[in-house]
């Protein structure tokens, strides 16, 4: 079916209403947005109180659409699977996954059957977007012309990629549904693609929690340093009459903090690798026109449902596509592989998550924190914590199903048979956990847990594979050296050793390099000397006026390029083992030629191979979001990716049609926190709080964020007061 847009509310008579908020929902609106008053800081932080939760999740809520109404819909787009109504035909698979892994219709009845506490949350969610698009009709939504509150609960946690998908790849599903579904059953046996550890979208996290023993005050400190695109989240502080007085970061379109403090304690998530999603291998077979399974002996219908994918295939034009999705009892069929259809099971949306995300921002002591995260419901994060009674805590997962230990489920297990079935959810007390730490430190930068606090640090043999698969990185390595010796701790001196530039990875990859040129023939010796010797005299540290760190960072990822591709998710994980494989077995000829190409692509870009690397590194933020140039400002950086050991991460590369590298993801929102008598905090963000090019909250954070010059966090209310720049109710 295809639709030309100006006939398009004769195709879609609904969209005619899509828009509509009713005199009662204005009225509903205005009297939540009077019991709201925002207060916007000397940095444009919007500061929302409210007698009831449900005002602060409304006045959140109108606060973020100010900031970011294109980054919720976003959002929103990729939650609910409809990305190509924008995005095309490119999306469709994308897509496809989404719908396969996220029924609303789930999502919409828990919402019916949802606590009446609970529901107003969600209804003061949706009221506040709307309220907004109300009030300013100039903004034009994409698709959302009105969003529902049963949204909320298709989107659960604030992590960066919020769906498992158990390893299964898009070609796999592009294959499986091809045309529509038309190909059905197509199977890839290998999946193919390069690991390129220098331009993936880093999704990682550093999190620290420093014991009152090691810190100069005596409170225990909390680092909050997650990796994401760059503003991919705002910062907030909520305060309610009903107990809600939190401080953080909240991913656009959620009501929850995901990463923050509050008068007593604070939590920081970093991405899990436990195995929380697992691929069944079905045998199938076809009669007289209908698929079946086999699963204990016997044939079981295989379950169909329809999905509905609008696409988008010229300015004007909207494609409809409905597809047949297959479903056995173990979960959606994403894919084919050796002849057998790949259903994945996994809890990537369900009411307990949102509710577990929401009872975490409302807890101010270590038991409701617990018995937020008893739920055992958020699939992807682990989480560090402190508080105000000295307590420092590391839970490694949250939501970790119970497995039979004979089957490796790494890999696609057999799905005909119930003894791969899962028993059940392991309660908070079973996972892996560090609590008050002997050595007075926890850190996790989405490594293993059994190096998290050195001695302190948990027996692996101890519990099942499947909890903890992933191995070391750099960042950990680092983290460890900063902090183990580290004594007197300030919020300062913590902000120093998060931003500390050292890159481990280069202990293991320059090695070989050196060995190589001493054996090079001498006239490749006279034409590597001053490189080899810059290289040799360099600390491993990045430094804006460093050209050894020029020359270190674009030939160390041409060395990651040589990596081959992991053949699992969890094996991708063995950073260091596997930097160290191909620092090792990369010949030293090939590991020099690539040191010649490095310097004679500097030279053609920039007429030296001698440049500083905040020369060629740069932060700039575009009025659009997307459109760097070389010509217009920007700010040297230091810092480079994580992906070699760097505490904080500046993820940059070229772009478009630059000759410099642009930084798009790394370090956002990162704080300190001291929890004493009176909470002390310090925090930065991506550049500025405003996405206006006009406001001058729009880059003011910029240079602070390069040099780890943290803002102090207004967090009291009086404090706000004597640095507010505006306040007003929603709607005004």
């Amino acid at each position: 079916m295809k639709c030309y847009i100006t006939a398009a509310l004769l195709c879609f008579p609904s969209l005619l209403f899509a828009q509509a908020f009713s005199r009662q929902d204005v009225k509903r609106a205005e009297a939540q947005a009077k019991a709201v008053t925002i207060i916007r800081d000397n940095w444009g932080v919007p500061h929302i109180y409210g007698k009831t939760d449900a005002n602060v999740v409304f006045g959140l809520m109108y606060t973020q659409c100010e900031d970011n109404f294109k980054g919720i819909e976003r959002n929103y787009l990729y939650q609910l699977g409809k990305q190509t109504e924008i995005d095309g035909e490119a999306s469709v698979p994308i897509d496809i996954q989404l719908q396969l892994i996220a029924d609303s219709a789930d999502a919409i009845r828990d919402y019916k059957t949802a606590a009446p506490s609970f529901k107003k949350l969600m209804d003061a969610f949706a009221d506040g977007i709307n309220y907004y698009l109300y009030k300013h009709p100039e903004v034009k939504p994409l698709v959302f012309k009105h969003f529902k509150p049963w949204y909320a609960l298709m989107f659960t946690d604030g992590s960066v990629a919020a769906t498992e998908t158990g390893g299964i790849k898009l070609e796999e599903t592009r294959a499986f549904y091809g045309d529509g579904g038309q190909k059905m059953g197509a199977v890839i046996n290998s999946p193919s693609g390069i690991y390129d550890l220098a331009n993936v979208k880093e999704t990682g996290s550093n999190g620290f929690a420093i014991a009152p023993s090691r810190s100069a005050s005596g409170h225990a400190l909390l680092y909050i340093n997650p990796h994401v695109p760059f503003y991919f989240r705002s910062e907030v502080g909520l305060v309610s009459q009903e107990g809600l007085n939190a401080y953080g970061a909240v991913t656009w379109g959620q009501f929850f903090i995901y990463q923050g403090f509050n008068r007593h304690c604070g939590w920081m998530h970093t991405s899990s690798y436990a195995d929380v999603a697992d691929l069944y291998a079905e045998k199938v077979i076809k009669k007289e026109g209908k698929w079946y399974y086999e699963y204990n002996g016997a044939l079981k219908p295989v379950t169909t449902r329809k999905l509905l994918l609008k696409v988008k295939t010229g300015d004007d034009w909207i494609e409809q596509k409905t597809i047949t999705a297959y479903y056995t009892h173990h979960g959606p069929i994403l894919g084919a592989r050796d002849g057998k259809w790949l259903a994945l099971k996994a809890n990537n949306r369900s009411y307990n998550a949102l509710l577990e995300s929401w009872l975490i921002t409302k807890a101010n002591n270590l038991a409701q924190y617990q018995k937020a995260m008893a739920l055992v419901s958020n699939a992807t994060n682990s989480t560090v914590y402190a508080d105000d009674r000295g307590n420092t805590i590391f839970w490694y997962g949250n939501y970790i199903p119970k497995r039979n230990p004979k089957y490796d489920f790494s890999l696609p297990v057999d799905g005909t048979t119930p003894a791969t079935e899962w028993q059940g959810v392991h309660p908070l007390k079973e996972i892996v956990t560090i609590k008050n730490p002997a050595t007075g430190y926890i850190q996790n930068c989405n490594s293993t847990p059994y190096t998290a606090s050195g001695k302190s640090s948990p027996d692996k043999d101890k519990y099942p594979i499947y909890m903890a698969p992933d191995g070391e990185n750099y960042r950990a390595l680092t983290a460890i050296k900063l902090l183990q010796d580290a004594h007197n701790l300030t919020l300062d001196g913590l902000i120093a050793k998060g931003y500390d530039h050292y890159l481990a990875a280069f202990d293991d990859l320059l090695p070989p390099l050196f060995k190589a040129y001493e054996n090079a023939p001498d006239s490749l010796k006279s034409a590597l000397n001053e490189p080899i010797k810059l290289l040799q005299q360099w600390d491993k540290r990045t430094a804006a006026n460093s050209v050894a760190s020029s020359i270190a960072i674009e030939w160390g990822t041409l060395m990651v390029k040589l990596m081959p591709p992991p053949a699992t998710d969890q094996e991708s994980t063995f950073i260091t083992q596997r930097m160290k494989a191909v620092a090792q077995q990369t010949p030293g000829l090939q590991q020099l030629a690539l040191l010649s190409a490095v310097m004679k692509d500097l030279k053609k870009r920039f007429g030296t191979w001698k440049v500083q690397w905040g020369d060629m590194n740069r932060y700039q933020r575009p009025a659009d979001g997307i459109t760097f140039d070389d010509n217009l400002p920007s700010i040297p950086v230091g810092a480079t990716g994580s992906g070699f050991g760097q505490l904080p991460s500046f993820q940059s590369r070229v772009l478009y049609n630059t000759q410099k590298r642009y930084g798009y993801s790394g370090n956002s929102f990162v704080a300190a926190v001291e929890f004493g008598p009176r909470v002390k905090a310090k925090s930065i963000i991506t550049g500025g709080q405003s996405f206006n090019p006009a406001s001058g909250n729009f880059t003011d954070q910029a240079q602070g964020f390069i040099d780890g010059k943290f803002k102090d966090v207004l967090f009291y209310k009086a404090d706000v007061l004597k640095h507010a720049q505006k306040t007003y109710h929603p709607g005004d």
